[in-house]
């Protein structure tokens, strides 16, 4: 079974579900009000709810007649803690690397005070 982080990024993978949580971000909306700007029919966005749902990245709940879809952002504090990890550490490698890149002179060698060093 798939971790969530990996349900989440395999939810968000297509462009559709990734307009329907930009939409939902703006605020709730029924099934069909989600369905009515694509050329697709009312099961075919369910499908894709479905998904959305089963990562965690929303949930239905029934309002009189009608089940209002709502946007959990708790669910994309996982995915941007993954994300904000591995983005220090390519800050890191990138700070080591423009330090190195500062002491290099333009024939690509190492300058150490006054001494040059060939690398």
């Amino acid at each position: 079974m798939p971790d969530q982080l990996s349900e989440i990024f395999g939810a968000l993978a297509d462009p559709t579900r990734r307009d329907l949580v930009a939409r939902l971000a703006v605020g709730d909306a029924t099934v069909g009000e989600l369905a009515a700007p694509y050329e697709m029919s009312v099961q075919a966005v369910s499908k894709h709810l479905q998904i959305l749902q089963r990562a965690g990245l929303i949930t239905k709940h029934p309002v009189a007649q009608r089940r209002s879809v709502h946007l959990e952002a708790e669910a994309f504090d996982l995915m941007t803690k993954w994300i904000e990890r591995y983005q220090r550490q390519a800050e890191v490698r990138y700070s080591r690397l423009e330090a190195l890149l500062a002491r290099m002179d333009e024939d690509g060698n190492v300058v150490r005070g006054e001494l040059k060093e060939t690398s």
